[in-house]
């Protein structure tokens, strides 16, 4: 039972650690996409800004080298880009502002084409940030020269910074935060489940009537926990029908089994003045009635349990005709079709719907006077059969009893005093195994009228 309990934890704690996990390493995953997307996208728009201004300095530049005065330090801070030369061709700088005095070229970077910039990286020494670059060809009488326009990545420099140090403690702090949420949800969300498990744990067949407890909220928890309470009382009625069942049919078997040990026990007590025969007959009687009962339990236990026979095309009205006239009754059956030439087919189990019958006319038996009636026909998609006496009939308040198990009635007792109560019950579970509804009312003769109802194997004509 430990291990039980263990096992439950550790799935239950697997099962919040996978979800926590699943959950922070997703959120991660946006947080730091967002973070690199949102670099690259401020990186982007911080070199097309530099390459616009470094455009702007190095055309300044390159016009004046057009006009012949690119020489001498006259070159001043143009658009943030103060570091500026003019290179001659024999790679002299020969003009530059007052940050580049004294020093060689920047750079031997020069464009493809004349009178185009473009754009270069590089390091200068005495700066720790890159130098962001703009160079121009200039074609001129002497050869081409070349304009150089450069400015510090401060601005670039800093904002790697802020979104390094971001990353490094902002984003830890967002994923610890939502592994800390989603582990508080989760506990929540299971709470109720593990409060559900414990309870059902307790109830025993002795406590079928305990149930979980469903929570207050209005979600998909409280409906399981509705659904396992509708399942609890179901399985609670079907363990107290057993009990009953169990209970009655050791109670009917119980009766022949202690009246044939009291003959054999009398009849041994003076054997000599026993009449012999006699008790072996009525022995015979009572193993006959234990029989029967032992075959009506059998046949309850297979329906219980969903076993059916084969199931095949049967016609009701020769299965009526056949029942009729086979076995010798002490009254009369008659049995009419109502519509001969169109056969009221049904796809059943041809022994099990005998079986229904032979049950509802041996019920009528017991208790007509003078016949038996039996009527077959269609009722829109629908077969009928119809078993009419002209007794007593079944009171209005009795129709539904009379279909529960063990269940007989004061005027059948009296009929019959062997009878076990089986014989409407089997026949009901059976007709609704079939899909169909076996019901009682009265007969027009006022006696008891039983009619079975079952799906038409291919659904003809309604017969009026």
């Amino acid at each position: 039972m430990a291990e039980d309990e263990r096992r439950r934890g550790a799935s239950r704690t697997s099962l919040r650690w996978r979800l926590a996990f699943i959950t922070t390493a997703i959120v991660g995953l946006i947080v730091c996409l967002g973070v690199l997307g949102l670099y690259q996208l401020m990186h982007q728009m911080a070199l097309a800004d530099l390459g616009r201004r470094g455009d702007m300095a190095a055309q300044q530049l390159a016009d004046q080298v057009r006009r012949g005065s690119g020489s001498g330090e006259k070159i001043t801070e143009v658009t943030g880009f103060y570091l500026l030369q003019v290179v001659d061709p024999q790679g002299r700088v020969v003009a530059y502002s007052p940050a580049m005095r004294g020093r060689p070229p920047m750079s031997s970077f020069r464009p493809a084409e004349d009178d185009e910039p473009d754009h270069e990286i590089i390091r200068l020494s005495g700066y720790e940030v890159p130098i962001f670059l703009t160079a121009i060809r200039v074609p001129t009488a002497e050869g081409h020269y070349a304009v150089l326009a450069g400015a510090p990545m401060t601005v670039m420099a800093q904002t790697e910074r802020a979104f390094g140090l971001f990353m490094i403690v902002l984003v830890p702090v967002v994923v610890v935060g939502v592994w800390w949420i989603v582990w508080r949800a989760v506990d929540r969300v299971l709470r109720p489940f593990d409060r559900m498990r414990r309870e059902l744990s307790q109830i025993s067949g002795g406590q079928m009537s305990r149930r979980v407890t469903v929570p207050d909220t209005d979600d998909e928890v409280a409906d399981l926990a509705r659904e396992v309470n509708v399942t609890l009382e179901r399985l609670q009625r079907f363990v107290e029908g057993q009990r009953k069942f169990v209970a009655d049919a050791s109670h009917e078997l119980r009766s022949p089994l202690t009246a044939l040990r009291t003959q054999l026990e009398l009849a041994l007590a003076h054997p000599e003045d026993e009449d012999w025969p006699a008790v072996a007959m009525a022995a015979l009687s009572d193993a006959d009635r234990l029989q029967r009962v032992v075959t009506d339990v059998l046949t309850l236990a297979k329906l219980d349990a969903g076993v059916h026979g084969e199931r095949e095309p049967v016609d009701l009205g020769e299965l009526a005709r056949t029942e009729a006239t086979e076995r010798l009754r002490r009254v009369p059956v008659h049995v009419h079709v109502q519509d001969v030439a169109n056969p009221v087919i049904v796809h059943g189990s041809r022994t099990q719907l005998m079986r229904v019958l032979t049950n509802l006319l041996d019920n009528a038996e017991r208790h007509t006077r003078t016949h038996i009636r039996i009527l077959v026909y269609r009722d829109g998609p629908e077969a009928v059969l119809e078993v009419a006496d002209d007794g007593a009939g079944i009171p209005a308040q009795d129709r539904e009893r009379v279909f529960q198990r063990f269940t007989r009635l004061p005027e059948s007792r009296e009929r019959d005093a062997h009878g076990s109560g089986l014989g409407l019950p089997i026949a009901r579970d059976i007709v609704t195994a079939h899909g169909g509804t076996l019901t009682a009312g009265e007969s027009k003769e006022g006696g008891a009228l039983l009619v079975m109802r079952l799906p038409l194997k291919d659904e003809g004509p309604s017969t009026p």
